[in-house]
């Protein structure tokens, strides 16, 4: 009978995997998550903006509505899961761009409806069966772009020129083309013909598209209450609809385009509206306002948009999420150590929790409560999309969607509590520091007396003296105009400005009026900038002229004529200043611009000049 034996290196490989096993078993009892479903291969390809929970058949089980841009952003669908399974799935016309659950009616039973946004329409379901389809209104045509289409209806034209034709126009018209016109501009000169014979009978419409998607309570703040839909479109607009007829109840414009949107409140009683726009900025309107009240202003392009509490929560490029007032106010700032990829709002109602989720580029997905980290998951892919509510019979339920169509789901324990930890919170470290503040003495305690009981005239006396100010800031303002002292013209008759700098002759590099001369002398180029302020307006006949120390210094021609200046351009007028001086002093050159005709000049100019090193170093 033979004893196999254990050889050392079957030891090390068992004891390896029994510290794995157990290190897994440790980290899966301290999250606060149970890991329910991941299927990798479930081939699900969307956004945030594209998932929705909700009891849509109203016997308590909640289901996830997926607007999927399929593999590639081809074959895009809607589907409708129930736990790790498709319930439903149907074709869309063209890319979904959000997805809504709402409320329509009182009438009972009480089931949400399901909007999805798509192209210019939208589309509304209920009990998964097409319900109504809302498209936006056509905007208007450019009236050359339509005359063009009709002359190639009746073969008055021939393709090439009909391209020409619309590419000027593309260039100069303020009014879009169409989609028509535009992908007839991309095709090749052998597929224009058929194009025209396909689409010229066809009726031109310019239509605008969906880009972004939200609901808004109607009258009630209840949970079960009328939902309106809240529109963004890429008409730089913002609708909202009617949730019974689908009408437009109110219109509102943006400086730019749409992406993100977020609302609080009741259409009919008070509302407030965030809309994260294309130019980087947050526009923030209010009820019967047509235009923002409030724009705050980023400095990179935001990637999502979350509204937590009262506080707007905005993730950016440069890694990074936001805390805003409704007011435009900066609150904090919190840096991530990836690219955000998507963001999302997490609400544990039995605790009165709200947070915001962000997807990140390395698989984590990161909760903050303002600037305290909350968790961090762990994914094994990036994740494009997150989701957190009731799904199925859970009340806590994340929904996360991977780069490579991958679902997960996780389920938040009941005995999960989230403590602030990881992040900063409060006032940074070095404000605890005490700082060595000196002794009040006696001095002090005087002046605070003082100050107390003659408060009133000493900000009655600096009121005089800022008033004085003033004053003489304005008479020294209107004197410089007087005398043309100012280096911009101050009438819309003589529209000049003029810039004058110094140049080295050896090194020629130039130096702006700050005196950044570098070099010896004692020969200085001295370039005048004048420009033709006005629009349209040239202006001929002016002259220049330089006055100076002639035991100083010497130029070829202080005097010359200025040829024509056209519109828009600077005109840089060159002469050469030379140093007479070996005694190392410096005096000013006084530049005037006139008008033939004319003693007073209309703009003038003092130009300090160095010191010639070179004379006073011989």
């Amino acid at each position: 009978m033979q004893v196999a034996r254990a050889t050392p290196a079957k030891m090390a490989a068992a004891l390896s995997s029994d510290s794995d096993s157990c290190r897994a078993e440790s980290n899966e009892a301290s999250s606060k998550w149970l890991d329910a479903h991941y299927d990798p291969m479930a081939n699900i390809h969307t956004f945030s903006s594209c998932l929705a929970l909700a009891d849509l058949h109203g016997d308590g089980e909640y289901k996830l509505v997926v607007g999927d841009l399929g593999p590639g952003g081809r074959q895009s669908r809607l589907k409708v899961l129930k736990g790790p399974k498709v319930l439903t799935e149907s074709p869309l016309p063209a890319l979904p761009a959000a997805a809504a659950t709402f409320l329509m009616d009182q009438h009972e039973p009480r089931t949400p409806a399901l909007a999805l946004a798509s192209g210019p329409c939208v589309y509304v379901y209920k009990n998964l069966r097409p319900y109504f389809k809302f498209t936006l209104p056509q905007l208007p045509l450019n009236p050359l772009e339509q005359d063009l289409w009709n002359q190639a209806k009746e073969d008055q034209i021939d393709p090439l020129t009909l391209k020409e034709m619309l590419e000027g126009i593309r260039e100069k018209a303020e009014v879009p083309l169409t989609v028509q016109s535009l992908r007839f501009l991309q095709l090749e000169r052998s597929e224009m013909e058929e194009f025209v014979n396909q689409h010229k009978s066809k009726t031109l419409k310019r239509q605008t598209v969906i880009t972004a998607m939200t609901t808004l309570k109607k009258n009630l703040a209840d949970e079960d209450a009328v939902s309106c839909l809240v529109l963004g479109t890429e008409n730089k607009e913002l609708l909202v609809l009617d949730p019974e007829a689908f009408t437009i109840l109110a219109k509102m414009s943006l400086p730019s385009v749409p992406v993100f949107l977020e609302v609080s409140g009741q259409f009919d009683v008070e509302f407030r509206l965030a809309a994260a726009c294309r130019n980087g900025n947050i526009c923030i309107l209010r009820r019967d306002s047509k235009c923002p009240k409030y724009c705050i202003e980023l400095s990179a392009q935001p990637v999502g948009l979350v509204r937590v509490h009262k506080v707007l929560v905005v993730g950016s490029t440069q890694d990074s999420l936001h805390g805003f007032t409704h007011k435009g106010k900066k609150l904090w700032t919190v840096q991530l150590p990836a690219t955000i990829l998507t963001m999302n709002l997490m609400e544990q109602r039995s605790r009165g929790l709200q947070a915001v989720m962000a997807g990140l580029a390395n698989g984590e997905v990161r909760i903050y409560r303002d600037k305290a980290l909350l968790d961090v998951i762990q994914t094994p892919d990036a994740v494009t999309s997150l989701c957190f509510g009731r799904y199925g019979r859970e009340d806590n339920t994340l929904i996360v969607t991977t780069r490579g169509g991958g679902l997960m789901i996780k389920i938040l324990k009941r005995t999960a509590v989230f403590a602030d930890g990881g992040g900063e919170v409060g006032p940074p470290p070095a404000q605890a520091t005490k700082l060595s503040v000196p002794r009040k003495t006696r001095l002090y305690v005087d002046q605070t007396l003082r100050e107390r009981e003659a408060g009133i005239a000493m900000h009655r006396t600096f009121q005089t003296d800022l008033y004085l100010l003033r004053l003489r800031a304005a008479r020294a303002y209107v004197q410089a105009l007087e005398s043309s002292l100012s280096p911009v013209s101050a009438t819309a008759r003589e529209p000049l400005k003029l810039h004058a700098v110094k140049v080295d002759r050896c090194r020629e590099e130039e130096a702006t009026e700050q005196l950044r001369v570098q070099g010896l002398g004692p020969t200085f180029k001295l370039t005048l900038h004048l420009q033709n302020t006005s629009t349209a307006r040239p202006i001929l006949g002016l002259l220049v002229c330089f006055l100076y120390d002639e035991a100083l210094y010497a130029l070829p021609q202080a005097f010359f004529k200025v040829p024509l200046l056209v519109p828009g351009l600077s005109y840089p007028l060159e002469t050469f200043v030379e140093s007479l001086s070996d005694k190392g002093i410096s005096d000013v050159i006084k530049v005037l611009v006139l008008r033939e005709g004319q003693s007073a000049p209309l703009l003038s100019a003092h130009i300090n000049m160095p010191v010639s090193e070179g004379l006073a170093a011989a």
